[in-house]
């Protein structure tokens, strides 16, 4: 092997209702990567057990994140959806990881300490962990390139660092192997096993936010329903949550620079943006100097067509849970076959006995 073939590897967890932010800012974009890339998209259920340890209906979130997938767009045939629990191999490497890693570099994981609170102490080990089994996730395929949000580049540094760690650590093993690629780190010539892994930002990602608070992220945790529009929301649902949305008594600008200290019309013209198609500028050509009781008709006739396709085919597959069932079946093969091959080779690199 010379070089590393190009692979995109994503996952979403199954923990709540997916929403118009999920949509924009994740899996639309992982439509998009299907045409021209090798992808692996996953369902990452054991890390559904850091946010809650006892789900009611873990099953049925599972096939709800997979019908998202599809019902978006994804083809699971071209490419690879499964769940992560069906592939043993990504907790052996993240134990691995777990070893490889510094306790130093799971500390300053800013999303620890947001989402451990003050009560640290209390968090779960999973809590602290899971940046090593994020890795090991992306690693166990020798991915290459990573669709990230905001709050994932960190993490994916430290993917980047667990990979370095590992190639240094055991170069002479992967070397006398015939496993790895030589590449250069800084200056340094190294003979790696695990990529690089880059991430991919692929142009403007909307930062979607609450349609109750537009200085909040639109979040599946939210007490309120109304702060959100979840994707299985029927046209009804989807008006009423618009109508209701925040705003103030102003009109809509003219012009970028005055969206600036209005969150709220900030956000709904950015939601309009992303599900056009076009840029907050070419919007409020549009619609610049139009009360609200305009433009969120406009922006409500504009998400039920894009969406309803969607929600539609997403209640189709979930009345046929055994057809979803089977897709991620088969998925589960296909990655536990590509993820075997990538631990045999590092139970020999590392020299356990097989």
């Amino acid at each position: 092997m010379n070089e590393f073939k190009p692979l995109v590897f994503s996952g979403v967890q199954p923990t709540g209702n997916l929403h118009l932010g999920n949509y924009l800012g994740a899996i639309r974009k992982f439509v998009a990567l299907q045409e021209n890339n090798d992808c692996i998209y996953c369902v990452v259920d054991l890390h559904s057990l850091t946010a809650q340890l006892v789900h009611e209906d873990l099953k049925g979130q599972i096939r709800s994140i997979a019908a998202a997938f599809i019902a978006s767009g994804i083809d699971p045939e071209k490419h690879i959806v499964f769940n992560q629990s069906a592939v043993p191999q990504h907790a052996e490497l993240a134990w691995i990881f777990n070893c490889v890693a510094r306790i130093g570099w799971m500390n300053r994981m800013t999303q620890f300490k947001d989402k451990a609170g003050k009560d640290r102490e209390n968090a779960s080990l999973g809590l602290l962990a899971y940046p090593s089994l994020m890795a090991a996730d992306i690693l166990v395929y020798r991915a290459t390139h990573v669709p990230v949000g905001d709050d994932q580049k960190q993490h994916l540094e430290l993917t980047r660092d667990i990979a370095q760690k590992f190639n240094i650590d055991f170069m002479e093993h992967i070397r006398r192997g015939g496993y790895g690629v030589d590449m250069v780190v800084g200056e340094e010539p190294i003979h790696a096993y695990f990529p690089p892994v880059e991430p991919l930002i692929g142009g403007a990602t909307p930062r979607v936010m609450s349609l109750r608070d537009g200085t909040k992220k639109m979040s599946k945790s939210d007490p309120s329903d109304l702060s959100r529009i979840n994707l299985m929301d029927d046209a009804e649902t989807i008006s009423k949550k618009i109508r209701k949305a925040k705003t103030d008594p102003d009109a809509l600008p003219s012009e970028l620079d005055g969206l600036k200290g209005r969150p709220e019309a900030e956000n709904l013209v950015g939601i309009y943006a992303a599900l056009s198609d076009k840029t907050k500028e070419a919007v409020l050509g549009e619609f610049g100097g139009q009360q609200f009781s305009v433009f969120k008709p406009a922006l409500v006739d504009l998400a039920v067509e894009v969406l309803s396709p969607i929600t539609g085919e997403m209640r189709r597959l979930m009345g046929d849970t055994a057809h979803i069932d089977a897709i991620l079946r088969n998925g589960g093969e296909r990655a536990r076959a590509r993820a075997e091959k990538t631990m045999g080779e590092v139970r020999e690199i590392i020299g356990f006995l097989q």
